[in-house]
């Protein structure tokens, strides 16, 4: 690659990023005491509604691992994003799903919350993950706990984080001190 093309090519990505960072600047919705007393909310539901701001958050977080073959989103909000980047990158999507919403057998992580515990599941069958090299993508990072249960169960199955993104990192939880080797990406950080 010349120098000329990879200036080009470092500009896409920094305007590619400030486009998806203006869009969950711009349109994310805060509350505060939800889903707990002292809990401050990050509703994206904006952001993922309009459509020139999805379409951002997508390019981006697609960008993060071009050479993953499998894209994992992490219930709820991450089977969004997860189903467009994996769309965007030509991948299949697998749903890392909440306790109880998978029938056996399953793959299961417990961990903690910043308001409880919760656990998540992957299928134990069905979908050969031994080997294969995975895009992890959540909404949110806050506490870390759920990106890192994500994480340790797809370890659990054989297969390899490449790479982590969310859309918004709320840094002042220190939730990327419980992550992996994995490079984490976030679009945001408070």
């Amino acid at each position: 690659m010349s120098k000329h093309a990879a200036i080009e090519s470092d500009e896409l990505a920094a305007d590619r990023t400030d486009r998806a960072a203006h869009a969950v600047e711009q349109l994310t919705r805060w509350r505060d005491d939800f889903p707990a007393p002292g809990i401050r909310f990050a509703d994206l539901t904006p952001v993922f509604a309009d459509a020139e701001g999805f379409r951002s958050v997508i390019d981006c977080l697609a960008a993060t691992a071009p050479d993953a073959d499998l894209v994992a989103g992490i219930d709820a909000r991450g089977f969004l994003i997860g189903a467009g980047v994996a769309a965007s990158l030509g991948t299949g999507v697998l749903a890392v799903r909440k306790a109880g919403k998978l029938p056996p057998p399953v793959l299961r992580r417990e961990y903690q919350l910043e308001y409880g515990t919760a656990a998540l599941e992957i299928p134990a069958d069905g979908v050969d993950l031994r080997g294969r090299r995975i895009l992890l993508l959540d909404d949110v990072l806050a506490t870390g706990g759920t990106l890192a249960a994500a994480a340790d169960l797809f370890a659990q199955a054989g297969a390899e984080v490449i790479a982590a993104a969310v859309v918004l990192e709320l840094t002042f939880l220190n939730g990327r001190d419980h992550q992996g080797a994995y490079p984490l990406t976030s679009i945001v950080q408070v």
